[in-house]
């Protein structure tokens, strides 16, 4: 029985040492008083997951909690919209600034402007929660267990045991955020791309959409009234928004965001959207990383050879994981040529191929392994990956005064990440 190579992708020291508990639990199910147990790969699976019947309570009261919370808060939320638009009819004044930055944008595309107009209702105040009276509980304790394992490891720390740590990244982690600049100005600025991509394993792609978005936050008072200088040399047909208390001219016919009121400053500490735009096409020549997987029958099982090809080559990804779903219960794959690294998640059932960086100096690579199953077992194949460059090429080049058009001083930050990316 292959047990090993069921949790450990190499017969290392280390790599057992690392999986050692799993073993252990692994082969507690295989022998019972010295004697070996009749049951396979899936059932010793099943037997060391532990399946908590308290923890499945636990879990459906939580989420009826949090559904009954959501519609209090929807609730709510129409009560202070009805009330706003009551507080309009009868001629008090509404904020004008309410809502700025993620309020409804103004379409700017092809020399059409339209305008929206959203008023967003406020946001309810939050009551204190009432203290209850202490003593002991008899209620489900959340993290009593990972104390008790943290002293049991100290214990074991103090009794001269090294200690492996253990990652929690994991290739499958729906959101990857860049860590901020270290020096951030009075003025900083966010240009944040997001992308949803799937194809079909055969070629073509089925849907593509990016999402862009240009954040200010300005920290000093003095830095209020600015504007800002746009290069857009992206060719790829977006469509822009603009905010609606931006000057929509001015934007149009010089590419520079700046306040309707040049008397008017922006909020001070908010991150505000001023700019955004969206690109959506099933052109196949637009895809960033293009990902051609072949699964062959062979008499034992299935020969699988992936590649993939960065066709933006401005772009450069980081942290790239292509994660591919292999058959359960058949071992571990066996590994032939491979660019990176790869890790065999057997609790998952997925192999994932992973990729510090891809650019034009790495633009393509290939990984082959065998395994039993069908071409079917390996899909979808979803990626991951992040990147300090944008997608559309557009940044903004120069912050200047209203007043003057001196230049400002400012950091900035772009980052392109992952929402869903998978070839069916």
């Amino acid at each position: 029985m292959l047990i090993i190579p069921e949790y450990c992708r190499v017969l290392e020291e280390s790599e057992i040492s690392e999986h050692c508990f799993d073993l252990i639990f692994a082969f507690d199910e295989i022998v019972a008083l010295g004697y070996r147990e009749n049951v396979n790969l899936a059932q010793i699976r099943t037997f060391t997951e532990m399946d908590s019947h308290e923890e499945k309570v636990f879990r459906a009261v939580r989420e009826t909690q949090e559904r009954e919370a959501k519609a209090e808060m929807r609730r709510k939320a129409k009560e202070l919209q009805q009330a706003r638009r009551d507080a309009e009819r009868s001629g008090k004044k509404v904020p004008a600034f309410g809502g700025f930055g993620s309020a409804g944008m103004t379409s700017v595309s092809s020399g059409t402007i339209i305008t929206d107009t959203i008023v967003e209702p406020e946001k309810p105040k939050i009551t204190a929660a009432p203290v209850r009276p202490s003593g002991p509980s008899k209620a489900l304790k959340l993290g009593a267990k990972g104390k008790e394992v943290d002293n049991f490891v100290d214990k074991l720390k103090s009794e001269g045991e090294t200690i492996m740590p253990t990652t929690g990244k994991r290739g499958s982690d729906v959101s990857k955020v860049l860590p901020p600049p270290v020096n951030m100005e009075s003025v900083h600025l966010r240009v944040e791309e997001k992308i949803t991509l799937t194809c079909g394993r055969d070629g073509g792609l089925q849907n593509m959409e990016v999402l862009g978005m240009v954040t200010l936050r300005v920290t000093d008072d003095k830095y209020g009234r600015i504007r800002l200088i746009i290069n857009n040399n992206d060719g790829k047909g977006l469509q822009l928004q603009t905010h609606p208390n931006v000057d929509k001219k001015l934007f149009t016919a010089e590419s520079v965001i700046g306040l309707k009121n040049p008397e008017k400053s922006f909020p001070l500490n908010n991150d505000v959207g001023v700019l955004k735009w969206r690109l959506q096409t099933t052109d196949e020549s637009l895809i960033p990383l293009t990902i051609n997987c072949w699964p062959s029958e062979s008499g034992t099982g299935c020969d699988v050879n992936i590649e993939y090809e960065l066709q933006e080559e401005n772009l450069e990804l980081n942290d790239v994981v292509i994660s591919i779903p292999v058959p359960s219960g058949v071992g571990a794959p066996v590994i032939g040529d491979l660019d990176g690294e790869y890790k065999h998640d057997s609790r998952r059932n997925i192999l994932e191929w992973c990729l510090p960086v891809i650019d034009a100096n790495n633009k393509t690579g290939s990984l082959e392994f065998s395994i039993a199953g069908q071409p079917n077992d390996f899909f979808p194949i979803s990626v991951s990956f992040v990147s300090k460059r944008n997608y559309c090429d557009i940044q903004v080049t120069k912050v200047t005064h209203v007043d003057g058009d001196s230049s400002i001083r400012f950091s900035s930050e772009t980052s392109f990440v992952v929402d869903k990316y998978e070839i069916l």
